[in-house]
């Protein structure tokens, strides 16, 4: 288990390319990795590392980012730029889920949770020291979930003939 003196420090960072950056004065205490499916896809990658930020504490000091509805109730903001993933947030609050390797000093923030963990790769060992909070159908608020996912406005993980679909 880790202090929490990494939450109250301030923190900058940035997208790849720097046409947008940011500032935050606190850091929420919830830094994990997500395996799901949606958190896979948005960064291009096996997982997302990502940390709460309350709109309070959180200030664009360059650019603001694009966002993707990712589904109904979820946005996903990154650079237009450079396209650097840059957060998730819940479209129905304030705060963003920042992207960890966002931050100028990713090393500074501890990794404490895992999630999502249905879509882990078979290669990849739990952290050590790090809380595994199940799968993504087991999460706190799954209803909330459930919505996301009938909502998904990702692309399937399979070739389509066109996109979006037509109904």
């Amino acid at each position: 288990m880790t202090d929490d003196s990494y939450r109250f420090r301030e923190y900058s960072g940035g997208c790849q390319c720097g046409a947008v950056r940011w500032h935050a004065t606190e850091v929420g205490d919830n830094p994990h990795i997500c395996y799901c499916r949606m958190c896979q896809k948005a960064m291009g990658n096996l997982f997302a590392g990502l940390v709460r930020i309350k709109a309070e504490h959180l200030t664009w000091t360059r650019g603001k980012p694009s966002e993707f509805n990712s589904s109904d109730l979820a946005a996903r903001g990154f650079c237009r730029d450079c396209g650097t993933p840059l957060y998730y947030r819940s479209l129905s609050g304030p705060n963003v889920s920042m992207t960890i390797g966002s931050f100028d000093t990713p090393h500074a923030i501890p990794i404490l949770y895992e999630m999502g963990l249905e879509g882990r790769h078979p290669s990849l060992r739990p952290l050590p020291g790090a809380k595994q909070m199940g799968t993504t159908e087991q999460a706190d608020g799954h209803e909330q979930v459930q919505k996301i996912s009938n909502t998904n406005h990702q692309h399937p993980d399979h070739d389509t003939a066109e996109w979006p679909p037509h109904h």
